[in-house]
């Protein structure tokens, strides 16, 4: 497929707040062994771009200084040892950068194909999400069938995928947000217990429920990464993915010890290659399917053109939003 020279861009210009983005021209990017070159059509909106904008959370040296880690659209071109996917393919794709652009690369390997009744849209909001849960839920803590799961942040992007995932495969879940109506969209989505965290101590609320937590997903920190101890049943498994409430905290570990607990903690942006296509791999064979099935679908909760990102920054920031924030190349 025949593709311009230029594509239009949103680039930080410098660290700072949102209207540091701006939109730009720049030179469509070549392609390297085993990668692709996506049209994109929708980006996903996530935290660590908000991170990477304020200067706090550089891209790795090898990836596009341009915001974005997740995308949809349509392969164009491909780079040598491509098999799959060719030319006129629809994608979503988990990129290391690039994404908030006309054109993006990414891995053949951490492509997974758009098809059936998942649209565009909602596939550009899933590969983030997906491939963090899958880590970290699954893989770093094991979750297994009739355990009780617990998602700090129920209704964000991550935290809507997980829920559906932890009950896709027969666990008890559990989830904190911050508002009745998030709570309600938690519940909707297969959450067994939502508990507002600003009204309700939750850990009081999930001792009364009669079951202690086995596994638990952390995106807030601070002082809940003590209750959360508190909370855990023996062997329990703790996994924290950001620390919006803070990550510097002064602990008791003795729980850890007699109830041998496992904390731990990933981001997904730093893994090699390799790793990644590990993941997506599992993903492609395990989760994937349900998604094109509809049993596993991102909620979506906005979508501003390419040159509103600054505003969709704005509305992440502002943690009034529930479910993903989508950019399109295809809404001026």
């Amino acid at each position: 497929m025949s593709q311009p020279d230029l594509m239009r861009c949103i680039e930080i210009s410098t660290p700072g707040d949102p209207d540091v983005l701006r939109l730009a021209t720049r030179t469509i990017p070549t392609l390297n062994a085993g990668q692709v070159l996506v049209k994109v059509d929708y980006a996903g909106v996530n935290r660590p771009d908000v991170l990477q904008r304020e200067g706090k959370y550089p891209p790795p040296p090898d990836a596009s200084d341009i915001p974005g880690l997740e995308v949809s659209g349509t392969v164009v071109a491909t780079g040598p040892d491509v098999s799959w996917p060719l030319p006129g393919t629809s994608v979503a794709a988990l990129v290391a950068g690039g994404g908030y652009a006309e054109y993006a690369v990414a891995d053949s390997t951490l492509c997974l194909p758009v098809a059936g009744t998942l649209k565009a849209e909602e596939a550009a909001a899933l590969p983030e999400a997906l491939f963090t849960v899958f880590h970290n839920v699954l893989e770093r803590g094991q979750l297994r069938p009739g355990e009780v799961f617990l998602v700090h942040g129920g209704a964000s992007g991550i935290g809507t995928t997980a829920i559906q995932v932890a009950r896709s495969i027969g666990a008890m879940v559990y989830a904190t947000a911050g508002s009745e109506d998030k709570c309600a969209t938690c519940l909707r989505l297969g959450a067994d217990l939502a508990i507002n965290w600003r009204n309700e101590d939750y850990t009081a609320v999930i001792k009364k429920a009669g079951r202690g937590v086995d596994v638990i997903l952390d995106m807030a920190g601070g002082e809940r990464i003590q209750k959360d101890i508190r909370l855990m049943n023996p062997d329990g498994r703790h996994i924290n993915i950001a620390f919006l409430e803070g990550s510097r905290v002064e602990l008791d570990l003795m729980p850890v010890m007699l109830k041998r607990l496992t904390l731990s903690g990933s981001t997904l942006r730093s893994q090699s290659t390799t790793a990644k296509a590990r993941m997506a791999e599992t993903i492609r064979q395990q989760l994937w399917p349900r998604v094109l099935k509809g049993d596993i679908r991102p909620l979506l909760h906005s979508t501003f053109p390419l040159e509103q990102a600054a505003n969709a920054h704005r509305l992440m920031e502002s943690r009034t939003h529930e479910g993903k924030i989508v950019l399109s190349n295809n809404l001026r």
